[in-house]
């Protein structure tokens, strides 16, 4: 059997240093007697109350916030269709299993690891759930490669409702099909991707062998990595009938860590809405989205033919929005009646959540400019210092603007207004 050792997902800077399980009846499973279990203590972790052991496989408790977004939408699948399946194609030490189980309720997890030495700690961390309830099993552990165990659920026609693949590198870009293929219509799937170099426009045809993009460097790299990730997931998608739009883009410095929640439905995109090519202009700073049928006319306000190379092109890949206001409303609640968030607690989480649905704005484009760091944005166009983010922000309101931090960069803003603006705002805040 083929053996490999699927990586688990790097960091956020919105993660708490301490996870504390809140006094929740809803969230409080009936454990089985986990300690007589585990025999390695020195690897044993705590998240939000469930304790398990690592053991020997590869885990960051940086990653944490990423598993708490996947159980809040697994949770508010449950609630809504009232029955929850799990597969989770690369589970590692079997945590996102657990928390699966205990806290989104799932009716059925599938835990799948490649790497059948990571067995023993999998079987121990689940044995925290009943693996039968009446003549049903709540968890089935399996070792084969991704796609296998994906294709085999399709060919059985067991079809799950929500998918789960924590990959390393682009390599998720290779198990969507797969993925799609084994998926409920309606169903949820939450992918990965850590290859910052293809979104920084480092590996061009990389890019382009594992999401169908060529990808140029722009200043706002990070948000192209979450762009081709969702890009990649309408090509393959689009392959087999389907249509699939972005419930939330997730976004991690540790890594880097680009996480995607994806919901498939019938029906290609239409007319490629929201799937083409985006243009940056080194010479002004603008960006455009630029549709398939406007290839070979692309050109900037700025630009004559002689300073075309200050031209830019990476695509295709989603140019549409990346979180749905209305679902991270949803997930908020959810995290505030389980106590994750209010009161003091969880403010990294709830303070991501929030800005989120800042970003859903649909006023906003793609992009974001980044204040303090790259010299093409706004200090170095005015000549004067950058004034502050909140400064600029409610100048921007003011003037009519859509404005809005980014989750992505700290030091960064989305806004429609454009780069002109921006630089006449910054001039007339430091009174030139």
């Amino acid at each position: 059997m083929l053996t490999i050792n699927p990586k688990t997902l790097s960091p956020s800077p919105f993660i708490h240093k301490t996870l504390i399980n809140p006094k929740n009846p809803s969230t409080s499973p009936k454990f089985s007697n986990f300690n007589s279990l585990i025999r390695c203590k020195c690897n044993q972790v705590t998240e939000r109350g469930i304790l398990f052991d690592t053991g020997e496989t590869f885990f960051r408790h940086e990653s944490a916030i990423g598993r708490d977004l996947g159980v809040l939408s697994a949770a508010l699948y449950k609630q809504s269709k009232g029955q929850l399946r799990v597969l989770d194609a690369m589970c590692g030490c079997g945590i996102r299993s657990l928390r699966y189980l205990i806290e989104s309720k799932a009716d059925f997890v599938l835990a799948n690891d490649a790497n059948e030495s990571h067995r023993r700690v999998i079987l121990e961390n689940l044995a925290q759930v009943e693996r039968f309830q009446g003549e049903k099993k709540r968890w089935v552990v399996t070792h084969c490669e991704a796609n296998r165990v994906l294709t085999d659920c399709y060919l059985q026609r067991d079809y799950f409702d929500f998918i789960d693949i924590d990959s390393f590198g682009s390599d998720s870009s290779f198990f969507l099909r797969a993925a799609f293929s084994s998926l409920k219509l309606d169903g949820l799937v939450y992918v990965t991707s850590t290859d910052g170099y293809s979104s920084g426009g480092h590996r061009p045809f990389h890019s382009l062998a594992a999401y169908g993009a060529y990808v140029r460097p722009m200043p706002y790299a990070n948000e192209l990595g979450l762009r081709i990730l969702i890009g990649g997931g309408v090509r393959e998608a689009s392959v087999l009938g389907y249509r699939v739009t972005p419930l939330f883009s997730y976004y991690s410095y540790h890594g880097p860590v680009f996480r995607v929640l994806l919901r498939m439905n019938r029906g290609r995109l239409p007319d490629n809405r929201d799937y083409g090519f985006i243009c940056y202009c080194y010479r002004c700073g603008n960006s455009q989205a630029v549709s398939w049928s406007e290839l070979g006319r692309i050109r900037c306000p700025c630009s004559n033919s002689k300073d075309a190379a200050s031209l830019v092109v990476s695509g295709p890949m989603w140019t549409g929005p990346l979180h749905s206001a209305a679902y991270i409303m949803e997930m908020l609640n959810l995290a505030e009646q389980w106590g994750w968030v209010g009161n003091g607690a969880g403010t990294d989480l709830e303070k991501l959540l929030k800005r989120m649905v800042e970003e859903s704005d649909p006023r906003l484009p793609f992009g974001y400019l980044k204040l303090d760091e790259v010299p093409h944005m706004v200090a170095s166009r005015a000549q004067t210092n950058t004034p502050s983010i909140r400064t600029i922000m409610n100048f921007l309101h003011k003037e009519g603007y859509a404005a809005s931090r980014s989750h992505i960069a700290s030091n960064a803003i989305k806004t429609d207004c454009p780069m002109a603006g921006c630089i006449r705002i910054a001039k007339i805040l430091h009174g030139c």
